[in-house]
């Protein structure tokens, strides 16, 4: 499949830097009424009462649009730095964590992950149901390593979008909560054999703490978060930040959405590399111009090297396809797919587009999201980035895609 190459993506950074060193400062600001106009229109149009959204080149905000209430008890306005559940938007910063230590030596991208985490070393593979409904085990013939966990490959999966997953657990007795980290389960496929959303991420979390010798928390604040400024971005939510978190809502059958109290999260029991960071639309920005500018922190401190960003947005599946899921729970997540008759791939830690989007992103552009409709996407060529935040259920929610991409044809308008 077409995919974005190293020398692609340098090349791309240093075009996209001329270019936009030659736009007149007050090129955006001129246009982001337009912006705002059409992201107004289309929560209002889609009937999503709330969302923060920014974008940004790699070295300044651009955008800044906050709609909506933190709640309907509330009259308190949501804005850029309103607290958001970003779920699976935590799995990239991870990626990040576990590049840093491909870097220092300290992890190899395909040696066992059981080098690490024993337990590891005994994985088992579904191979289907017996005609009782029992599952049929047998050993993995292929280690899982940092490079399949990274890049959803691994065989670990999340029962909600993949239905023998969720067959095995009911069949075995087990159960893993939204949330649950690094539940010790078979493979649901050889690693390496194809792509499928899962816990990967988590186990890419535990190798980090196992290490490093710190939990995620702290490696990501002492590494990542503190140096890109990211002070609203952490698994722990404080009681003095509170009066910042929205409110999360559910899809109804009836198609409303019904919002559930606000309530102070607990202190998770183990921090998850596959979700669990509270963070805002300012923090995540942040994080996405580092990537514009391969690696680099706002003060020009080294978060990864160039190379190494380079690796991370470049396709490392082959012609596996990425980023299209069947879901198997309609109540947590419609059907994923962002990209409608097109192959895309996947980099480490990110979905990366093989054709350009109509209005919007080029090809080779890095994206994932969350699961309570929280979106971003890094566009290296154009050397821009946009980051939108909404908090509902169901995942991939048609009428929030609809919105995202209002959203990122208007930025890209507005450019």
């Amino acid at each position: 499949m077409p995919a974005i190459t190293r020398r692609q993506f340098q090349k791309q950074l240093g075009a996209a830097a001329l270019i936009l060193g030659a736009r007149p400062r007050s090129a955006w600001g001129a246009n982001t009424a337009g912006i705002d106009q059409a992201l107004r229109a289309s929560l209002q149009q889609h009937k999503i009462p709330m969302a923060v959204a920014m974008a940004c080149t790699a070295g300044k905000t651009t955008y800044s649009g906050a709609f909506g209430k933190r709640d309907l008890a509330s009259s308190v306005d949501v804005n850029a730095d309103s607290l958001f559940g970003i779920a699976s938007m935590t799995k990239p910063i991870t990626s990040v964590a576990a590049m840093q230590l491909v870097e220092q030596g300290k992890l190899k991208l395909d040696e066992p992950a059981s080098t690490y985490i024993k337990e590891l070393g005994s994985l088992q593979v579904l191979q289907g149901f017996d005609s009782s409904g029992k599952p049929i085990l047998k050993s993995a013939t292929k280690p899982v390593t940092l490079r399949t966990l990274l890049t959803h490959t691994s065989g670990f999966c999340y029962d909600t979008w993949y239905g023998d997953m969720l067959r095995w657990e009911k069949a075995s007795g087990n159960s893993f909560p939204l949330g649950t980290v690094a539940p010790l389960t078979p493979l649901m496929f050889e690693p390496g054999s194809r792509w499928q959303y899962g816990t990967s991420a988590d186990w890419s979390g535990r190798l980090v703490e196992t290490v490093s010798g710190l939990t995620l928390e702290q490696y990501f604040q002492k590494n990542i978060l503190e140096p890109l400024g990211m002070h609203d971005t952490s698994f722990l939510l404080p009681a003095a930040k509170f009066d910042r978190l929205v409110a999360v809502s559910n899809r109804q059958p009836n198609g409303a959405l019904k919002e559930n109290p606000r309530t102070q999260p607990q202190p998770p029991k183990a921090f998850n590399g596959g979700g669990g960071l509270y963070s805002t639309a300012n923090d995540y920005v942040r994080f996405t111009q580092m990537i514009l500018r391969r690696g680099q922190g706002p003060k020009n401190e080294q978060i990864l090297q160039a190379k190494t960003v380079d690796m991370m947005a470049t396709n490392q599946i082959g012609s596996i396809s990425a980023g299209k899921l069947k879901t198997a729970r309609p109540e947590i997540s419609s059907d994923v797919d962002f990209h409608p008759g097109i192959k895309d791939g996947w980099g480490f830690g990110f979905l990366i587009n093989s054709k350009g989007y109509d209005g919007g992103r080029s090809a080779g552009s890095l994206a994932w999201a969350g699961i309570w409709n929280t979106y971003f996407w890094i566009d290296p060529h154009k050397g821009m980035a946009g980051v939108i935040l909404m908090q509902f259920l169901p995942f991939a929610d048609k009428e929030a895609v609809a919105v995202l991409g209002d959203f990122e044809r208007a930025v890209y308008a507005a450019s």
